[in-house]
Order: structure tokens, then sequence, then C-alpha cells
């Protein structure tokens, strides 16, 4: 098993109203080299949980990270215009919520962090690490 101490918050980076799947993003993913999609979950705009890369498996989502992290992705992040924004719909604010609650409780010494904060991006469009400070 992984020693889990990172769960780090992503953006499809895709605009508002874009429906993306797993498949997609395991597309996009093997393009970019990897050998299968990134994230360890996606979540979709009607807030439905979808696993991604398997969780006993090392993800491809944040430089430097990954050996020790759990990539949570939800769909979205962009405006109309391709600006970043946040964009996350009632349901996958509440499903994102309900994860990082669940994945705390089987983690409870990781720390939330959003891609931004490792990396030079917006990803993912919003404060992730104060907005679930308060999840212990």
């Amino acid at each position: 098993m992984r020693s889990i101490s990172e769960i780090i918050v992503h953006c499809t980076a895709t605009p508002a109203d874009r429906h993306v799947t797993t498949t997609d993003v395991d597309k996009w993913h093997r393009q970019r080299g990897f050998n299968s999609i990134g994230y360890h979950y996606l979540i979709y705009l009607d807030g439905s949980i979808h696993r991604g890369r398997d969780i006993k498996q090392i993800g491809a989502h944040c430089l430097g990270h990954n050996a020790n992290s759990i990539g949570v992705c939800y769909v979205g992040g962009l405006d109309h215009n391709n600006q970043p924004l946040d964009t996350r719909t009632t349901a996958q604010r509440n499903s994102l919520l309900k994860l990082l609650r669940q994945l705390k409780t089987s983690y409870p010494k990781a720390t939330i962090h959003g891609h931004r904060d490792f990396a030079a991006k917006e990803c993912p469009c919003f404060d992730a690490t104060a907005e679930y400070s308060n999840i212990k």
C-alpha cells in the first residue's frame, strides 16, 4: 500500500458545460505519454464520482507529488472564454466534499491541496487548501 500524505484537487480545464468522461481524460493523458488516466477520481458535472487510475497505483497528476498523493479532479474550470473560473456545480461541490471526507477518513494524516499550490497554474480555479482546511 502506498503512503498517502497529500490529496490534490484538480479541474479538467474545460468549459463549464462541457461533458467530459474518464474515457476522454484517459485518451488525453495517453496522448501525453501517460500509461492511463492520471487522476484517481473524476467528478462529472452531475456530481457522480468515477474512478480513474487505481488508488494503489501512483498517479500522474502533479509533478513531484505523485508517489504519495491521490489526484481528485472535477470536470470544468473554464468559463466560455476559456478563462479560469470555479465552475463547480452544486452537485460537484457536494460530491467533492463527500469524497474528500471519505479520503481523509482513510488517510487521516493526508493534507488537502489544490494543484495550483504546487505548480504555476490556476488549477483547480479555487483555493482548495483554504476551502477544505476544516476537514479533519
